[in-house]
């Protein structure tokens, strides 16, 4: 987001007069996106999460009008006292996008795939381990280091 590029440096940002003149743009922008959500009928599940990215739109499209009302008064310096709030009002609104976004259920086709990678990392790590014990049991080292590999290569299974 634009307005975000310009918050996390505002003193060069909005010295430039470039980006100062982006502000009115950016500001109309989010006012523009607020009216298009209060004109969608949000589904039942979702009131609460869309009455949240309605505030948040209007909460940021106003600390970035007081924010632009401060540089054209007092130059970026004066807007510094502002700029907390204002990115905050700006993440705000992306976490009321992000919450807006279904989480996918995972499939069942997925669900078993994971059941058998684990159930193949579990086997696979026993095995290690008594390999392991048997290795350091009759002082074979090197068939104790296979059994660490074996259990290193199902910590890596389990994790792929």
């Amino acid at each position: 987001m634009e307005l975000e590029r310009i918050a996390a440096d505002p003193v060069a940002r909005l010295s430039d007069s470039d980006e100062l003149d982006a502000l009115p743009r950016l500001q109309y922008t989010l006012h523009a996106a607020s009216e298009v959500v209060a004109g969608i009928a949000p589904p039942a599940d979702a009131e609460t999460s869309h009455a949240e990215l309605a505030s948040a739109l209007a909460a940021a499209r106003d600390a970035t009008a007081e924010v632009a009302d401060a540089v054209a008064y007092g130059g970026a310096e004066a807007a510094e006292p502002l700029v907390w709030e204002w990115r905050g009002a700006l993440f705000r609104v992306r976490l009321a996008r992000l919450r807006l976004v279904p989480v996918p259920e995972p499939s069942a086709a997925a669900d078993e795939g994971s059941a058998r990678v684990a159930a193949y990392a579990i086997a696979l790590s026993l095995l290690g381990a008594i390999v392991v014990a048997l290795g350091a049991l009759f002082g074979e080292w090197p068939l104790a280091a296979g059994g660490l590999t074996l259990v290193a290569c199902a910590l890596l299974r389990r994790w792929a």
